[in-house]
């Protein structure tokens, strides 16, 4: 029996999916199985992932929006601890849903993980005092194919809802990247 409830084409974006782990849990706590391959291939998921990434990061900070150009990577995005606004943004020139955005919170309270496909800007937003954010991919980083687009790029528009008196905290690399206007 699937361990997974999975919501697909979210936001109206094919591929896009929200994937809900069954907790069990009872007076000394709980139990989830986070990934199981079998689960996903159940869901109509055949992938490979290569590499689980963490980060660790503070109230305010925005990370993104990042993708790889030649290498595009697959994500299978949560929050172990906190709360983030997680953003992924369909850069599949293709698509009809091109440019489109999808936001949703993930914490470690909703447990909620999203399945984001290859060629998806992704990027999230702290919410909490600290959140821990883990993600496997399904290709390996290429720094040299790295790429990017402002999170408040007006081509796209993404409604971060920051909260008010927030101030934001991003790296140099994401305070300038290349609107897609201008490129």
């Amino acid at each position: 029996m699937s361990q997974i409830k999975v919501e697909k084409n979210v936001g109206g974006i094919e591929g896009l999916c929200l994937i809900t782990p069954t907790l069990h849990g009872d007076k000394r706590g709980y139990f989830m199985e986070t990934y199981n391959e079998n689960d996903m291939k159940e869901a109509g998921f055949d992938i490979t992932f290569v590499q689980d990434n963490q980060s660790a990061s503070v109230k305010g900070v925005l990370r993104g929006l990042h993708m790889q150009r030649d290498y595009p990577q697959t994500k299978l995005v949560r929050v172990i601890s906190g709360e983030v606004f997680d953003v992924a943004v369909d850069m599949r020139k293709d698509s009809p849903t091109y440019l489109k955005w999808y936001g949703v919170i993930l914490s470690s309270e909703n447990n909620n993980q999203l399945l984001i496909p290859k060629n998806f800007a992704h990027g999230f937003l702290v919410l909490s005092d600290f959140a821990e954010f883990c993600y496997k991919v399904d290709d390996f980083f290429h720094p040299n194919d790295e790429y990017g687009l402002p999170y408040n790029d007006p081509a796209i528009g993404v409604d971060w809802n920051i909260p008010e008196g927030m101030e934001l905290i991003m790296s140099d690399k994401d305070k300038n990247w290349t609107k897609l206007e201008d490129r």
